[in-house]
């Protein structure tokens, strides 16, 4: 069972149903009592990084979470998501991330036009379970000003805008996509199947 975490910011709905699409059941809760009996969890998220963080603090998700990644049980964030498994972030400040992953998000640079919006394509760098049946070049749905910028060598896939930024990653049990993948057809289906079945 996947369970949809509910930090208050999410776009959990959308996600949902796309699992639901692919035939896997999931729920959604901002509980960590419920959440930890999830064997996936999926992080989603839109909105500013600081404030999820406080979110999950306040809603007493962080140490859940972090319990989660530590016994090695698969963890995605998606979008907002994915930049919350950093280090640290630049968003309307400084703020510190869960920190799962080593590195920093940052704002594109003043060269393109911000929020990088609409469909672009994935650059595969590195295969990964998590990446079958998903084709090189494949076009993607993006929303998002900020990239993540890892320490490490993460990266599954990249994308062009201004620079190339990750925007698939996987550290152990720990995944990112910084597209929508339940606003991708296929391809973003194929991801959470994938996902779902680590």
């Amino acid at each position: 069972m996947i369970g949809i975490i509910d930090y208050h910011l999410n776009n959990l709905r959308s996600v949902q149903k796309a699992f639901e699409k692919v035939g896997v059941q999931s729920f959604v809760s901002d509980t960590a009592s419920e959440l930890q009996k999830a064997e996936r969890l999926v992080l989603p998220g839109v909105g500013a990084f600081g404030q999820a963080m406080e979110n999950i603090r306040t809603l007493g998700l962080h140490e859940m979470l972090m319990n989660h990644a530590i016994a090695g049980r698969p963890l995605l964030g998606i979008c907002l998501g994915m930049q919350l498994l950093f280090t640290k972030s630049y968003e309307l400040g400084e703020y510190e991330g869960l920190g799962l992953v080593s590195g920093e998000v940052k704002l594109f640079p003043g060269s393109v036009k911000v929020p990088h919006m609409g469909w672009n394509q994935i650059e595969i760098v590195q295969q990964s379970p998590i990446l079958k049946n998903v084709q090189e070049k494949s076009f993607v749905y993006f929303v998002h000003s900020y990239f993540v910028e890892p320490k490490e060598n993460v990266t599954l896939s990249r994308t062009e805008y201004g620079n190339r930024f990750p925007s698939i990653i996987q550290q152990k049990n720990i995944y990112g996509i910084q597209f929508h993948p339940e606003k991708s057809q296929a391809t973003g289906l194929q991801l959470l199947k994938n996902f779902s079945e680590l």
